[in-house]
């Protein structure tokens, strides 16, 4: 490359003459750089400052920095803001003719054009503070003096108030803008003169979370303008979403002058998601952008949801033509009337004697015609004439669907003349003399509470933003290609909570133009009975669905938690509900307590039978053998042996588990002690018959029944002492089984239970100890010999039954129990005497003394 020392010299050079030919000049304050000058204007009293995108382009322009840039060249007219600032000189001339509101007072206007850039904003702002005059002033006198207008009305996106607030804020110049929703102009720390007759997008982005999670859709997507409005509204949408259970399962941004590049992305993106609903949060610029694309892609059917930028747009729904946004739904500010101001937007023809440019510009876009200037003179050869007719022009300029917008900036100059009113202190007249300064009238308009003619409320809170109320609306096709923008419903954030949300579902349509709610999730929602597990790596919205277990149940949908069932309850099959475990004990109604319950009853009729065939052979020898009475009681004791299972059996209370272990225990020692007196009987008769021998007076039949009487009174203690220390009881068994309830009795003290049973087994083992030698005595019926089968079998029955009745779950358990003490009671009758009424019976030949005490070989066992 050349060196460029030459040009940078001469620049050097020029720089210095004119700092010595400033020198010489008088001192005077003047702007730097290129004055703006105003698109639009009108002198009075107190001028307004207005900033809007009359155009939204400008051309490029190559700047190499070795010369001053040229002024931005504005392209693409904007109708949209050209309605904005004909609603702005709507009001000042609504003011100006009004008896009440500032009387005697004019409101002029300074109108700029902003062309949508953010230098060119700032700029534009510096000359409505300062404005474009060159001053004389003294010597060494500072140049600052008071704003040159009383309030600023704009800008209309979020990106360039951004930066006209940050400017303007140092100065305390009131900002009021009328579309700029970011949530961070709220921020009174940096935007300290900002103001705003929409509600912040913090309210819009909570309010779309909402409605979002309403429709059940948790598994989204969303598209945002790559800029301040759009990356601070998706910001406070996601947290939202995050906090109410949304996913978004993609989040790109976008900005209109991006390489086709970056759209042929995003449409990829949205091809290979899973999620039907799109969360838009896009300028209305960068939606007709991808709309074209999107259009060409066919991608069609998905469910938008839109912020109040492009909802109710009705340019953007007619550049729809594929029907890519049919069912959209979404908010927008509420509909609103101003009288008188439609006509006033459509009465153009005014502009012409205040700026012929645009004028010109304005009238051959909107009725798409040409003003021809001839060469032979400066008149102008009209094509357009300057006089068609508005009516029957249909374009985005006669569209009056912004209503709500035009009604933000008539409320925006309202307050700021309400403000001046009360400064002025006006009555019938005002005070012109009172010095306005720009911090002053920031104050009041922030105190003013004002009606509007439509019976608007206009107010600002602490952070300057006005209540935050949206409607709900729904794009519906008509025919045609006719988009209907219906209200569904109401978002206002004045109520409580719950009752924000306001829809009417039942006339909502969707996309696809189906009536059916659209469903978008991850994961199907999880039905009760199972629990959500998270998909390992996958946001928290994938997950997959396992049934809970055992015990435990969830009777909601989605549940992230099985809840276990209290003990006496378990899950039923389908795990949503706990039921009253099944109460198990051992009944009469079920098969096996009906068997045990017969053969109770069985053996103690069959014990009463042998008691009436020996009552009635009571005289015979072999009933009079050994003892009578003892046999008597013997069949008695068996009876209540053969009855004491019955308490075993049916469901356990408080008197049912005392009795049924105190009447096993003392029966049966009852019935034991009964044989052990008649062993002792049998032993002892013929130990008498040696000579000498005095036994048989010490252990005659008083003797006899004290010995019964002894052994089962200290069966008598034992179980006293067991009730009065600690008595069995009825317990729920909720261990044994898990989805039953086992009634049994608890022993209360296991020792008194064992020390019953261990007198018994004592009793047992002697009884069977003297049975045994007694055995080989002589006599041809020694009963002896029955006794000692009969305490085999006692003894048998109950070693076995310790391991069974241990071991053996539930009612089992009672059931060993009882099959223990009726196979004892069966061993007794059958082993004692069975044998002797089969004598009596059917072999009354040997019923004789004589047979009785026959000699014969002693048998061995």
């Amino acid at each position: 490359r050349e060196p460029l020392w030459p040009e940078q010299g001469w620049a050097l050079l020029q720089l210095l003459l004119m700092a010595s030919f400033s020198q010489a000049e008088d001192p005077m304050c003047r702007q730097r750089g290129d004055p703006e000058n105003p698109l639009l204007s009108k002198d009075g009293d107190f001028i307004l400052g207005g900033m809007f995108s009359f155009h939204s382009s400008w051309e490029d322009r190559m700047d190499n920095y070795t010369h001053k840039p040229m002024p931005l060249q504005c392209t693409s007219l904007n109708f949209r803001d050209f309605q904005f600032a004909q609603a702005m000189r709507f009001a000042i001339e609504e003011i100006d003719n009004s008896t009440d509101l500032l009387p005697g007072i004019s409101l002029g206007y300074k109108i700029y054009d902003t062309c949508g850039s953010v230098a060119r904003s700032v700029g534009v702002t510096l000359a409505l503070a300062n404005g474009n005059e060159i001053v004389s002033v003294p010597l060494k006198a500072p140049c600052t003096r008071p704003a040159h207008v009383q309030a600023i009305i704009g800008e209309t996106s979020s990106s360039p108030t951004i930066a006209v607030a940050t400017v303007i804020g140092p100065f305390v110049l009131p900002v009021i803008s009328h579309f700029a929703t970011c949530a961070c102009l709220s921020d009174k720390t940096k935007y300290p003169s900002f103001l705003r007759t929409i509600p912040s997008d913090y309210y819009q982005s909570r309010a779309l979370g909402h409605l979002v999670k309403h429709f059940g859709w948790t598994w989204v997507g969303a598209i945002r303008t790559n800029n301040d409005y759009g990356n601070n509204g998706m910001a406070t949408f996601t947290e939202t979403a995050q906090q109410l259970g949304i996913c978004l399962e993609y989040s790109v941004s976008f900005f209109r002058t991006d390489p086709y590049v970056k759209i042929q992305k995003i449409i990829e993106i949205i091809k290979a998601s899973t999620s039907k609903v799109i969360v838009a949060f896009l300028s209305h610029a960068d939606l007709d952008v991808l709309l074209h694309e999107f259009s060409y892609h066919n991608l069609s059917g998905y469910q938008w949801v839109g912020t109040e930028s492009w909802i109710f747009d009705s340019q953007t729904a007619k550049m729809d033509i594929h029907h890519i946004l049919d069912g959209a739904i979404g908010l927008s500010i509420p509909k609103a009337h101003v009288t008188g101001l439609r006509e006033f937007i459509l009465d153009v023809k005014p502009l012409n004697s205040s700026n012929n440019e645009l004028f010109t510009e304005f009238w051959e876009t909107l009725f798409s015609c040409k003003f021809k200037e001839l060469k032979s003179s400066a008149e102008i050869l009209r094509e357009c004439t300057g006089r068609e007719d508005m009516t029957g022009v249909q374009n985005s300029y006669t569209d009056m669907s912004l209503m709500p917008i035009f009604n933000n900036v008539y409320k925006g100059v309202y307050a700021v003349a309400h403000a001046l009113h009360n400064i002025l202190s006006c009555n019938k007249t005002c005070n012109k003399n009172v010095q306005l300064d720009p911090f002053t009238v920031l104050q009041h308009i922030r105190k003013i509470h004002i009606t509007t003619k439509e019976g608007d409320e206009v107010y600002f809170n602490e952070n300057g933003d006005p209540a935050a109320k949206y409607e709900i609306i729904n794009w519906q096709p008509r025919g045609n290609g006719i988009v209907e923008f219906v209200t569904a419903g109401l978002y206002d954030t004045s109520l409580t909570p719950e009752k924000q949300l306001n829809l009417q579902n039942e006339s909502l349509i969707w996309a696809r133009n189906t009536k059916q709610v659209p469903v978008s999730v991850c994961s199907e929602k999880c039905p009760p009975g199972t629990r959500k597990v998270l998909q390992k790596g996958r946001p928290v919205c994938c997950y997959d669905c396992i049934r809970c277990a055992e015990g435990q149940i969830s009777n909601v949908t989605d549940s992230v938690t099985c809840e276990r069932c209290l003990p006496e309850f378990w899950s039923n099959e389908r795990r949503d509900a706990c039921v009253k475990k099944e109460a198990v004990f051992l009944s009469y109604e079920e098969i096996m307590g009906a068997l045990l319950t017969a053969a109770s009853l069985f053996g103690a009729c069959m014990t009463i039978g042998v008691i009436l065939i020996f009552f009635k052979y009571r005289k015979t020898p072999i009933v009079r053998a050994n003892n009578s009475e003892l046999s008597f009681l013997l069949l008695f004791s068996l009876i209540l042996c053969f009855l004491c299972s019955l308490t075993f059996i049916g469901q356990p209370s408080d008197w049912s588990c005392m009795l049924r272990h105190v009447a096993f225990g003392i029966t049966f020692v009852l019935c034991i002690s009964c044989l052990l007196g008649k062993t002792i009987v049998v032993l002892m008769a013929f130990r008498a018959t040696r000579p000498g021998s005095n036994v048989q007076k010490w252990f005659g039949q008083t003797q006899q029944r004290l010995c019964v009487t002894a052994f089962t009174l200290i069966q008598v203690i034992i179980c006293i002492i067991w009730l009065t220390t600690s008595p069995p009881f009825p317990s729920k068994n909720l261990i044994e089984f898990k989805d039953k309830i086992i009634l049994e009795c608890a022993l209360g003290s296991a020792v008194g239970f064992w020390a019953v049973l261990g007198y018994i087994g004592l009793l047992a083992i002697l009884c069977f100890i003297f049975a045994f030698l007694a055995r080989k005595l002589p006599d041809n019926f020694n009963e002896a010999k029955f006794i000692t089968f009969s305490m085999l079998i006692f003894c048998a029955v109950w070693i076995t039954f310790i391991p069974a009745y241990v071991s053996s779950p539930g009612k089992f358990s009672v059931a060993v129990e009882i099959f223990a003490i009726l196979a004892c009671s069966f061993g007794l009758l059958i082993c004692i005497f069975i044998p002797k009424c089969y004598i009596i019976l059917l072999k009354p030949e040997k019923n004789t003394k004589r047979n009785m005490m026959g000699k014969k070989a002693p048998n061995s066992l």
